[in-house]
C-alpha cells in the first residue's frame, strides 16, 4: 500500500481509553444517516499522529443505512439507535474480531476462523448465544434453531461469495438482546448491492485489509456519517 498524508496532530494520552492503544484504524464514511454507500479508508498510527495508508476504497452499507451501535465509543443518542433486523449498519467505534472464510486458511495476521456447512451466526435475541459464530455439531442443532444466518453461503446458494471473506465487527459484545447481531465486513454480492447491516466492498478490497491488519496492533473500526464524523473526529481523536 502506498502511503498518504494525514496533517491532523493528536495527543494519545487524550484520546479515548477505549481505543488509545489502536495503531491501526479502519474508517468509514456514509454521506449521511440513510445513506447506503460510503467511502473506506485505513491510517496507522505514526508517532503522535494518523497517517493514511493507500487508496479510498468504495464500500455499502446496510440497505437502510446506519444507525449508533454499541462499541469502544461513549453512548450516543443524536440519531437512529441499531435494532435488530432494522437494515442498519451500526455506527461508532469497534473493535475488529476474528476473520473467517471458506477456505481452510487465509493470509492474514487476524486470527482466521473457516466456517464449515455447520457454523451460523446467531441472530435469534431470546437465545443464549445471541451475536456468536457457533458450530451446530459442538452446540447442537437446536441450539441454532431460528438463525437465519448460516456462515457458508455458498453451500445454500451456489456462487454466493459474501462470506468467503470477512471479519467481525465487534458490535453489541455484550450481546444485549435486540441491540443487532452477527455485524461482519465482507464482500459484496455485486457492486453496489445493499446488506442487512454490515460493511460490503469487492474482494481486492478485503484482500488488502487481511494483508495490512495486525492484531498486536489493536486495530479498530470506524463506521461514521460525514457529519458525525465532523462533529466527533477532535474529541474522538479520529483522523
Amino acid at each position: 500500500m502506498v502511503a498518504g498524508g494525514c496533517s491532523r496532530h493528536l495527543n494519545r494520552k487524550e484520546a479515548p481509553a477505549a481505543w488509545s492503544n489502536a495503531q491501526q484504524l479502519v474508517l468509514v464514511t456514509t454521506p449521511d444517516w440513510n445513506a447506503t454507500v460510503g467511502e473506506l479508508r485505513t491510517y496507522e498510527r505514526d508517532g503522535s499522529s494518523w497517517r493514511e495508508i493507500g487508496q479510498a476504497t468504495r464500500i455499502t452499507v446496510g440497505r437502510a443505512g446506519s444507525a449508533w451501535g454499541l462499541g469502544l465509543h461513549p453512548e450516543q443518542n443524536n440519531g437512529p439507535i441499531k435494532r435488530e433486523g432494522d437494515g442498519r449498519a451500526p455506527a461508532g467505534v469497534f473493535a475488529i474480531g476474528t476473520a473467517f472464510g471458506y477456505s481452510p486458511s487465509a493470509d492474514t495476521a487476524l486470527p482466521y476462523a473457516a466456517m464449515s456447512a455447520s457454523s451460523y451466526c446467531m441472530d435469534v435475541p431470546a437465545s443464549p448465544l445471541y451475536n456468536k459464530i457457533v458450530d451446530a455439531r459442538e452446540v447442537g442443532e437446536a441450539a441454532v434453531a431460528g438463525s437465519s444466518e448460516p456462515m457458508r453461503l455458498d453451500l445454500r446458494k451456489p456462487g454466493d461469495q459474501r462470506y468467503k471473506l470477512g471479519f467481525v465487527i465487534e458490535h453489541n459484545p455484550r450481546a444485549k438482546p435486540n441491540a443487532g447481531s452477527c455485524i461482519f465486513a465482507h464482500l459484496w454480492k455485486a457492486p453496489g448491492e445493499t446488506t442487512a447491516g454490515c460493511t460490503a466492498m469487492a474482494e481486492p478490497a478485503m484482500e488488502r485489509l487481511y494483508a495490512w491488519l495486525r492484531p498486536e496492533s489493536h486495530p479498530v473500526f470506524v463506521l461514521l456519517p460525514r457529519a458525525e464524523h465532523a462533529r466527533l473526529k477532535t474529541s474522538w481523536h479520529l483522523p
